[in-house]
């Protein structure tokens, strides 16, 4: 008790932001320099970018019907956490160099924390669309049965996770009572609590790599041993490129974060030691262009979701009918899933006809 006590009893919390910086020994900049105007007016026009562009998605994915599954609601909220990345890097932009100690410590700690909640977000939705993955393609499905109420509810959770996760170095783990603990990339958080973090989504990264390339060959064996019947084949072969589309996203997501994530953590094992700060800046922004490139591997990858993309921008132009077009992906609709598991079973459709007429519960009207 008494060794909590005189712990307890260092902390001063009079300390400002430009303290903990000449603590560690990370320089603020005194005025601005020709090349941080340029850095700062190319992340804006980045980050306004990346707010448009995920807003595409969150649209495509809200206003064509065929996108009303669980899957795609999971990417749309993927979209949204992208979108608040933008916001957060923006943020970021308009509270750095020689503004950073005009900063108060309370907006410090907001700063960190937008970038935080992301990147939890971020990671928490490629973990439930693994998971989601994992128990539809497993058995040949192409969407889960998964009821809104329930895909709600997982979407609520991942916030509400993210949001603890970003304000926990703002209420206590941080080293405002421990000054030796401070980082030197982020100069009032803990070392222990970015070793906890990049530990954490690292261990996840590891284990949706591994879900994946389960995955991946499964799909890939059953495609090898699939029969003829064309039904069977379009089902699988649309199974296949959902398949490949995800796993690109996480492995641009790895590829972007990775460096970042491996920064803080020999930041928070190694301190002053590590040199973070002569790297940090460019894994910032490398982390930062993977919320631009979400929506670029969709209208890439996924025909229906460029479609319905240009369809959105016609109509913002004054161009577009009110009423989209059937594709003819949306003439000759896949099978339900009741359907799907009737074919594996057997190739003569009069076998499971009442299953062939079912409409999925998820499947809404068209726009």
């Amino acid at each position: 008790m008494a060794m909590e006590s005189s712990l307890w009893s260092t902390c001063d919390y009079s300390h400002n932001v430009t303290f903990f910086y000449n603590l560690v020994g990370k320089k603020i900049s005194v005025e601005w320099a020709p090349r941080d105007v340029f850095v700062i007016g190319l992340g804006l026009t980045v980050c306004l970018i990346v707010v448009l562009a995920n807003l595409m998605v969150m649209a495509a994915i809200s206003m064509n019907h065929r996108f009303h599954f669980p899957i795609y609601y999971l990417l749309g909220n993927m979209a949204a956490a992208d979108l608040f990345a933008g916001i957060a890097y923006a943020n970021l932009m308009l509270h750095t160099g020689p503004w950073t100690s005009t900063l108060t410590k309370e907006q410090w700690y907001i700063r960190g924390a937008l970038i935080d909640i992301s990147l939890t977000a971020s990671v928490a939705n490629l973990l439930a669309v693994a998971v989601e993955r994992h128990q539809t393609i497993i058995t040949m499905q192409l969407h889960s049965k998964m009821t809104k109420r329930r895909v709600v509810l997982l979407i609520v959770c991942i916030w509400a996770v993210s949001i603890i996760m970003g304000l926990v170095p703002s209420l206590f783990w941080n080293c405002e009572c421990d000054l030796e603990d401070c980082s030197t990339v982020a100069p009032l958080y803990s070392r222990r609590f970015l070793i906890f973090w990049a530990a954490l989504n690292l261990l996840t990264f590891f284990i949706m790599v591994a879900m994946y390339t389960r995955i991946f060959f499964y799909v890939r064996y059953q495609i090898s041993h699939m029969s003829q019947h064309s039904s069977e084949i379009r089902h699988r072969q649309t199974v296949f490129n959902l398949m490949k589309t995800i796993s690109i996203v996480l492995g641009a997501f790895v590829i972007c974060w990775m460096p970042g994530l491996v920064t803080l953590l020999l930041d928070g094992l190694l301190g002053k030691s590590s040199h973070a700060n002569a790297y940090e800046k460019f894994c910032l922004v490398i982390a930062e262009c993977n919320s631009l490139v979400n929506p670029i591997i969709y209208s890439l990858r996924d025909e229906e979701m460029r479609r319905t993309f240009k369809w959105i921008l016609c109509c913002l132009c004054g161009r577009g009918d009110k009423q989209m077009e059937l594709s003819p992906v949306e003439m000759y609709p896949p099978l339900p899933e009741e359907a799907l598991g009737c074919v594996q079973k057997s190739e003569d459709p009069a076998v499971c006809p009442e299953a062939n007429n079912k409409e999925s519960s998820w499947t809404t009207p068209g726009v």
